[in-house]
């Protein structure tokens, strides 16, 4: 029985759903986890996922935000014994609505939606973490995780000469290397700047809300005209510039958000003062990350598929690209 059979079976002993399609959906970034899009016989539609990493947070804060009736989120569906997500085999096995099959990122968004995901965010932003909400969603600490990764990185690609001992080279590292030593000075200032801005903004208070912490369109789904906020597993406490980042501009190197764009979701947000030291912290935090994950993929060559190191080096090419997000971090760096 391969693995589609058995979540088929898991999802009717769990949830009481009895599935009769199950097709696979490519998840983005997220490798612990396997997602399908999934039918009944009635013709519901339901997001199923599996997955091994992150927390819990990716299913509490929607829940707890769609029960305050905030609108643009998608709970997930209760077990028959009224939890949250079910455990097979080390895994967590959730159920949610299936709303819709196009994401922002490959229609658009018009001025209405981009004043809806204003509303919504500032929604989010107002939640008081309480109760389970307040257990489950961190603190947030992408820059604990990448800057250090992202430094190693840059010895080991910039400062000595690629090698990997037990596994072979192949070109594609060779490729990704190239890219780390030609951008060499373009990183070092993103290192250099996180970590004097990380030493830095503790000192200056700064009020925290909840965040989605992967707001960019790849994570809106529209409908006509209506929007969902999906994907919460990166949900933490921050200051709000940890989300606006991906609207102020944006993170995506083939999908800036232009001014009149932000214009329209500022709209639907309010009047907010940014601070803008904070915003290019995360900036400079956001291109570490987006700049380790794909490379210490592409190092994995037994680990990751020949397509997917492909995808992992054009999105390190897009980063460091003239409109991608290394470029908008240094460019938006305040004077030392």
């Amino acid at each position: 029985m391969d693995l589609t059979e058995h979540v088929r079976r898991w999802v009717r002993e769990d949830f009481h759903v009895a599935l009769t399609t199950m097709t696979p959906v490519r998840q983005g970034a997220d490798r612990a986890a396997e997602v399908w899009k999934a039918g009944c016989s009635n013709g519901t539609q339901y997001a199923v996922k599996l997955s091994a990493g992150g927390s819990s947070a990716g299913l509490v804060v929607p829940d707890g935000l769609a029960t305050l009736g905030i609108d643009g989120v998608v709970p997930p569906q209760h077990t028959r014994t009224g939890r949250l997500w079910s455990e097979r085999e080390g895994r967590r096995l959730s159920l949610a609505r299936w709303v819709s099959d196009t994401s922002a990122l490959e229609v658009g968004m018009t001025a209405l939606h981009w004043r809806s995901y204003g509303a919504l965010l500032a929604r989010v932003h107002e939640v008081t973490a309480t109760g389970e909400l307040s257990a489950v969603v961190p603190d947030e600490g992408a820059y604990e995780r990448w800057a250090p990764m992202a430094r190693a990185l840059f010895a080991r690609l910039v400062d000595d000469i690629p090698t990997m001992p037990g596994q072979p080279t192949d070109h594609l590292s060779h490729a990704v290397a190239s890219e780390w030593r030609a951008a060499a000075r373009t990183i070092s200032d993103l290192l250099d700047r996180a970590d004097s801005l990380h030493r830095e903004l503790p000192e200056r208070q700064e009020p925290t809300v909840l965040c989605h912490g992967d707001a960019h369109l790849g994570n809106v789904l529209v409908n006509g005209d209506t929007l969902w906020l999906i994907d919460w597993d990166d949900a933490a406490r921050a200051p709000r510039e940890h989300d606006l980042m991906f609207v102020l501009g944006g993170v995506l190197f083939f999908a800036p958000v232009s001014t009149q764009e932000q214009a329209w979701f500022f709209e639907g947000y309010g009047d907010v003062d940014v601070d803008l030291t904070r915003l290019t912290y995360y900036r400079c935090v956001r291109a570490l990350e987006d700049l380790a994950d794909p490379t210490n993929q592409i190092l994995d060559v037994a680990g990751s598929s020949e397509r997917e190191r492909e995808e992992a080096l054009a999105i390190v090419r897009g980063v460091l690209s003239p409109t991608g997000l290394a470029a908008l971090a240094t460019g938006s760096l305040p004077p030392r």
